[in-house]
């Protein structure tokens, strides 16, 4: 295992930057633009039909807010992604092409977003997920209604499961970014035949 990754990495040595870029960009965005959407579909359907519901749960404002912010988080991620292939050319051209510390600055933003991203879903999904353990622990432990009637009407929708599975995949995005960007980090910061 360790010789073929010591291959591999030698390997990639011997592709340019600029190719690398531009792979791990398009990678990155196509995965975004295919993971992201249904989350983006998700949340906007989740916020048009909050038409309030006699009994229907409300999330917090701050859950939403920060739902919010890790789609746009996700939104500016998937653009970050495509301007890497943009920045593949310029690597590409010995006249446009900037400082390795300008590269790595510009792996570091997207690397910081992801992280950023990833770290508004877990505290959403912790928060909510907390929020429905009560609500299940509060009601009767019989097995299958998870409807309740008592005096605090009250009950868990599927907009709530909407709203987690949104989470998830921005969370599965994210990491693939995430892992995406740590690469572009190691490549950019190993000296690479362009800045020989």
């Amino acid at each position: 295992m360790k010789e073929e990754l010591v291959e591999s990495i030698q390997s990639s040595e011997t592709s340019s930057l600029a190719a690398q870029f531009s792979r791990i960009g398009r990678i990155g965005f196509i995965l975004q633009l295919v993971v992201g959407i249904i989350p983006i579909i998700l949340v906007i359907s989740s916020f048009l039909v909050q038409a309030p519901i006699s009994g229907r749960r409300t999330a917090l404002p701050l859950m939403q807010w920060l739902t919010i912010a890790g789609v746009l988080v996700l939104i500016f991620t998937t653009y970050w992604f495509w301007s890497y292939t943009r920045l593949a050319k310029r690597i590409d051209d010995p006249a446009t092409r900037p400082p390795q510390s300008a590269l790595v600055a510009k792996v570091w933003t997207g690397i910081l977003a992801s992280s950023t991203g990833i770290i508004f879903s877990i505290i959403v999904m912790v928060v909510e997920v907390s929020i429905l353990l009560y609500y299940f622990l509060i009601a009767p432990q019989g097995g299958i209604p998870v409807m309740q009637m008592t005096e605090q009407a009250s009950w868990i929708s599927a907009i709530d499961m909407l709203s987690l599975l949104a989470l998830v995949l921005v969370i599965v995005a994210e990491i693939l970014v995430l892992v995406l960007g740590l690469w572009l980090l190691f490549r950019t910061s190993q000296g690479c035949q362009e800045f020989a």
